[in-house]
């Protein structure tokens, strides 16, 4: 019996990807944030990523792991950040300044873990490349509350989910046909 694994991150950067998507949809100003970006950013950007960081643990992958449990438990904690003040629970919203000094930290980690595609192919430079500038754009835009920035932020943020959509695709495609028929770079 073959003790094979399927490879979780076409999972993981599925929900990373389609979230990421939606969301920057909502910063570019197309739509109002609603119950999607929150359902998604709960459920496939957040638990469903955690799931596949979970499984890249079996499979002895340290960067699929940390990249995929911390992005799934940012997702999860937007989500709360969001919700959170409308509980009756007497907790204020967040306000811009501190929101930016949210997204700063998570530019950082991203940063490093940028770093960490270096050794890889071109295609996860390019997801956590745009993905650093995406948290970064947003920080600037939450510290200085210009909007066309974050409008800015948004069309990047869509460049960057849909980066992340066609390696899980090209994962999952590649490995169906048993030979590179989507190039990773």
């Amino acid at each position: 019996m073959s003790d094979k694994l399927a490879n979780p991150a076409p999972l993981g950067l599925m929900g990373f990807g389609m979230t990421t998507v939606l969301l920057n949809i909502h910063n570019a100003g197309f739509f109002p944030l609603d119950a999607i970006v929150i359902a998604m950013g709960l459920f496939y950007g957040g638990a469903a990523q955690v799931i596949a960081g979970i499984l890249e643990y079996k499979k002895g992958n340290t960067f699929g792991l940390t990249a995929f449990t911390s992005y799934g438990f940012f997702w999860i904690t937007l989500v709360g950040i969001w919700i959170l003040p409308n509980l009756g629970l007497n907790i204020k919203p967040v306000s811009a300044e501190f929101m930016g000094c949210f997204l700063v930290l998570w530019g950082l980690f991203t940063l490093y873990m940028y770093i960490g595609t270096l050794k890889g192919d071109k295609a996860h430079q390019v997801i956590f490349g745009s993905l650093t500038i995406l948290f970064f754009l947003l920080a600037i835009a939450d510290f200085t509350q210009n909007h066309s920035i974050k409008v800015v932020a948004g069309y990047e943020g869509i460049f960057c989910g849909f980066s992340a959509i066609y390696v899980a695709m090209a994962l999952v495609v590649n490995e169906k046909f048993g030979r590179i028929v989507i190039p990773l770079g």
